[in-house]
């Protein structure tokens, strides 16, 4: 027991002792920035890095590149920030760290100071989603999916938000994005399409409830809905037949409601592809063959299609590589 006890006084003295000499060299490091010294402070960050990792010291590695980059990112200097939010996420794939709440809102806090436009920040993002899957071949954790949905709404990137959204689980906030996408960028007689696209891919995503959220908080938030069910537009009945008949799980019903609604569906040409693979995962029709779109909705599709038969009916699994414009 006593040997016990002076092992982790020990350790407890070390760790302050690495914590102490880790805020010296930061301390030394924000002056030489603050200096504007910003290449040698750059090259000492990453010389400290290599240093630290070869050290096993893993978390301090990541801890300094993490406040280095912030603190480069204040001072405008974009390319060496994005430089060290690579390290930041080197670190982490190199000590397999488990995924926590609190890393994927760092690794989303850095992803938001990226300029929107640097090659740098899909290269980041892309490689954030990896780790954050635990390399079960998901499309990323959808806590991160969130968080960086968040950034794109915020930046008025409404295409990539939505598709972030779709692999999260925040069905309220894809809604609320959307009437925003909606109101500045659509049409009014569109209203209809921002949300139906957004239901009907999360159902092929066997997201039952997101699609659930995400088309009633839509329809009650939207300024051009009027109180429904049933709602003016014939696709948001659609859409909400659709949904009732999922719970329900009966061919029949499904089938008749999408024959009714061929007027409003070819409205645009992927809806019935959607549909397709609605009709596999929750009413027992067989699989068609592969879709011959192509672009961005066809890989979008493409990834649906992919998806794990074996997974929840909530899951959000996908396997296919992430597509960012």
């Amino acid at each position: 027991m006593a040997a016990a006890a002076m092992a982790e006084q020990e350790s407890a003295r070390n760790g302050a002792r690495n914590r102490g000499g880790v805020q010296r060299v930061e301390g030394k490091l924000r002056a030489s920035v603050e200096k504007g010294d910003y290449y040698e402070a750059h090259q000492m960050y990453r010389t400290l890095f290599f240093r630290y990792m070869s050290q096993s010291k893993h978390t301090e590695a990541r801890e300094l590149m993490c406040s280095g980059a912030l603190l480069f990112f204040s001072h405008g200097q974009q390319n060496s920030a994005a430089d060290l939010s690579m390290l930041v996420l080197e670190s982490l794939e190199k000590a397999e760290v488990e995924v926590a709440a609190d890393l994927l809102e760092n690794l989303a806090k850095l992803f938001s100071l990226m300029d929107p436009n640097s090659p740098e920040r899909v290269a980041f993002v892309s490689r954030a989603l990896k780790w954050s899957s635990g390399g079960s071949g998901k499309l990323g954790h959808p806590r991160l999916h969130q968080l960086l949905a968040l950034t794109l709404w915020k930046e008025q990137n409404y295409c990539e938000s939505r598709y972030h959204f779709l692999h999260s689980a925040d069905g309220e906030g894809c809604a609320h994005m959307l009437v925003e996408y909606s109101t500045s960028r659509g049409f009014r007689s569109e209203v209809d399409m921002f949300v139906a696209q957004a239901v009907l891919q999360f159902l092929c995503l066997k997201n039952k409830s997101s699609a659930s959220v995400v088309f009633t908080t839509y329809t009650q938030k939207h300024p051009s809905i009027e109180n429904g069910p049933p709602f003016v537009q014939p696709l948001l009945n659609f859409i909400w037949f659709l949904l009732l008949a999922v719970d329900g799980g009966k061919l029949t019903v499904f089938t008749v409601l999408c024959e009714q609604y061929q007027p409003s569906l070819r409205r645009d040409p992927m809806y019935n592809e959607y549909l397709d693979r609605i009709g596999q995962l929750f009413f027992g029709v067989p699989p068609k063959q592969t879709s011959s779109y192509g672009g961005l909705l066809g890989n979008l599709l493409s990834s649906l299609m992919g998806a794990s038969e074996q997974e929840g009916e909530d899951s959000q699994d996908d396997s296919s590589p992430i597509e960012l414009d």
